[in-house]
């Protein structure tokens, strides 16, 4: 089910910059749509470090703040 502030496309960039406010982080973020996108998977970006990667599309996540 898609988000109804859902506005920008899905896994269109391969590195995505994220803060706190985000997190719980998951691909695809809630402001993309997911009716063109893989399943949703939450990424333990905390714990990796401050980098993420998603399993299903490759876009890499990093921690700005």
């Amino acid at each position: 089910m898609s988000s109804p502030t859902a506005t920008s496309p899905a896994n269109a960039q391969k590195r995505y910059d994220v803060h706190r406010s985000d997190l719980p982080l998951s691909c695809p973020l809630p402001s993309m749509a997911l009716w063109n996108s893989h399943p949703r998977v939450y990424l333990p970006i905390e714990t990796e470090g401050g980098a993420s990667q998603c399993p299903y599309c490759g876009a890499l996540f990093v921690l700005v703040d």
